[in-house]
């Protein structure tokens, strides 16, 4: 019941303060959604994208095993999504949104302070969820974006389309300067964790706007399967896999933990940037992070009671 109460205190209130800020501006100001998206797209993803691969700090070894797990796991999602959308009969722009709430989660702005929460004495724990940040990221910006893409544009257009986008530059840029040990210079540094920094703040007003005006009594019959799928079937699959690999202690909670967390919000964003159902990815996000205290706290209690 404590870990419950300090992720909604500490993790999940703060995330909905700010989602209700942008609902609350949005009704006020009208934004302009294609302008947001866009700063949060082209210029304030890019700058997190490289900030993260660049600061991140963990053994070969330890990264490779987390790996291994993270390609088995999210590849059986990504699998499950594409049999289930079109067992749904979906169509390509919403099985595209379906399969991105379901395979995509928040694991950075959800997984990392409740790793800190959960793991305080153990800083491995953290690292891997770090780890899970980085592939959910790296995910995000290719799959996820594929996804979107594919979905409305010609094959020769569509290459164009992905090839543009700045974030894939930016997750090449954060791999090559890590490996060779490239020193940023600090103007530029500081530049960019000024703009890393705003990100959060800015993709959560964004997405309360993009809930402002949404009747939240009206909720498709594929929203349970999406948010059934992200809390709920990830966290089992993930389970089994540990089980099957044969992994333990520590890292066994940590990716269990990991599995848990609800729908990207990035899925959102892009979701309205292609104009791919952004208000049903809008609410499969709101709804899932709202539902996610209980069951990553259910997870965590399982977690702790296996390993």
């Amino acid at each position: 019941m404590d870990i419950f109460i300090r992720i909604v205190i500490d993790v999940i209130l703060p995330l909905f303060l700010l989602i209700g800020a942008g609902a609350y501006l949005h009704r006020l100001f009208h934004f302009d959604m294609n302008t947001l998206s866009k700063i949060t797209t082209y210029f304030l993803l890019p700058a997190v994208g490289f900030v993260n691969i660049y600061e991140s700090d963990i053994t070969s070894d330890v990264l490779l095993n987390i790996l291994f797990f993270l390609v088995l796991q999210n590849g059986t999602l990504i699998m499950l999504s594409a049999m289930m959308a079109r067992w749904l009969k979906l169509d390509r722009s919403l099985g595209a949104t379906f399969q991105n709430t379901m395979v995509l989660n928040n694991s950075g702005n959800l997984g990392i302070p409740v790793s800190q929460l959960i793991f305080r004495q153990e800083p491995l724990g953290l690292s891997i969820q770090i780890v899970v940040t980085i592939f959910q990221n790296f995910l995000t910006n290719t799959y996820g974006l594929f996804q979107f893409i594919s979905a409305s544009e010609k094959k020769g257009k569509m290459t164009r389309e992905f090839l543009k986008n700045p974030i894939i530059y930016a997750l090449i840029f954060g791999v090559v300067f890590r490996v060779f040990h490239i020193s940023v210079p600090s103007f530029i540094w500081q530049s960019l964790e000024h703009v890393a920094d705003a990100f959060l703040a800015i993709a959560l007003l964004t997405l309360g706007a993009q809930l402002a005006y949404m009747n939240m009594k009206r909720i498709p019959r594929l929203m349970f399967i999406t948010i059934g799928s992200r809390l709920i079937l990830s966290p089992f699959i993930a389970f089994l896999i540990i089980l099957i690999l044969h992994i333990k202690g520590i890292t066994a909670q940590a990716l269990l933990i990991a599995s848990a967390y609800p729908c990207s919000r990035n899925t959102a964003l892009y979701a309205l940037e292609y104009n791919h159902h952004p208000e049903y990815a809008a609410q499969a996000v709101f709804l899932s992070t709202l539902l996610s205290p209980v069951t990553v706290a259910s997870v965590i209690g399982i977690a702790h009671v296996y390993f």
